[in-house]
Formats: C-alpha cells, structure tokens, sequence
C-alpha cells in the first residue's frame, strides 16, 4: 500500500466531511469543496478520522490511493485555513492593482493586463508590488499564481517580472567585449 496513503486524515472541529459513492463533500468555516470518488479507493469515516484503502490489489489502486489521500487532506486543510500563494513584482513601474474581481497588473507592456479572477479565488495587495491569492482549493489558487506569473516571468539578467515571493532567480551574466 502506499506510504501517503497509509496515513489516515485527522478531520479538526468546525469541519465536515460527507461521503458518497460517487464525491466526497468537505464543509468547513471558509466554504465547500467538492470531488469525485475514485472506485480503486475505499474511504472511511471514523469519528473525525478518515482512512484510506485501495479498493484492491492492483498497481493503480495502490497509486490513487496516496493521490486521493493528498486530494482529501489538501480539502480539509482549505475548508478549515485556507491556502495562499504571494507574488512580487520586480522592476522599475511594475504595479498591479485589485479592482473588484479583477487584477489590473502594469508590467511594461503598453497596455494594461487585467486578469479576472475565478469564482473562491481573491487577490489582495498589501503594497503596489505585493500580490497575496487566497482560496480554499489549492489546485485553483497555484493556477492562479501561475497564470499571473505568466504574464512576464522573471528574465534571467535583471530579474525583472513577476515571481513567487520564495522563488530565487538566478541572473546570468552579461556579454562581455
């Protein structure tokens, strides 16, 4: 069996975990997440803990069974904290704004980029070059973040664009005569 998929999921007060044959429902304070079952895993609820077991023997099984653990407790872990991913923006006038459920960035282009964010997925900005994505599901909100960052990566000799605040660019060096 695997190894992440042995571990069982402790569900914490406040959160709420339905189960079904065909998706598991995950209520907590921040909101609902829903996913669908996979039938080579088994799920089950005991008091607040959740179990996994691959339905059989088979190779697959015995992969979706670690994959639907992480899937689950990523649910959970959503529902009851959230999960947020930050992005600066380096370079001279590169600035972003939030304008209701949109996000206005200036990267140096000559025209606006404006990203409109999905449905449970917000941006906040502390300061002009600071960019915070919040959401409950952490697949959406690593999108996000990548899609944003994807407008103008960081290049390699400046270090100029958008990156992840724990992202290190390595800068090369010049050409010289």
């Amino acid at each position: 069996m695997s190894r992440v998929g042995k571990s069982p999921i402790a569900v914490p007060k406040g959160a709420e975990v339905t189960l079904s044959d065909a998706e598991i429902v995950v209520k907590g304070p921040l909101g609902t997440i829903k996913q669908a079952m996979n039938p080579l895993v088994k799920v089950a609820n005991d008091n607040g803990t959740l179990t996994l077991q691959p339905a059989d023997e088979s190779r697959e099984a015995n992969a979706m069974s670690g994959t639907m653990r992480a899937l689950i407790a990523n649910m959970v872990k959503g529902v009851t904290t959230g999960f947020e991913r930050k992005l600066t923006l380096v370079g001279v006038g590169y600035r972003a704004q939030v304008q209701g459920d949109k996000l206005n960035l200036s990267l140096g282009f000559s025209h606006p980029v404006i990203h409109a964010m999905p449905a449970g997925v917000k941006a906040e900005m502390p300061t002009q070059t600071e960019i915070i994505i919040k959401g409950i599901d952490k697949q959406q909100v690593g999108q996000v973040a990548a899609e944003v960052r994807g407008y103008r990566p960081p290049e390699p000799y400046k270090g100029k664009g958008v990156r992840y605040a724990d992202e290190v660019v390595i800068l090369k060096e010049t050409k010289k005569k």
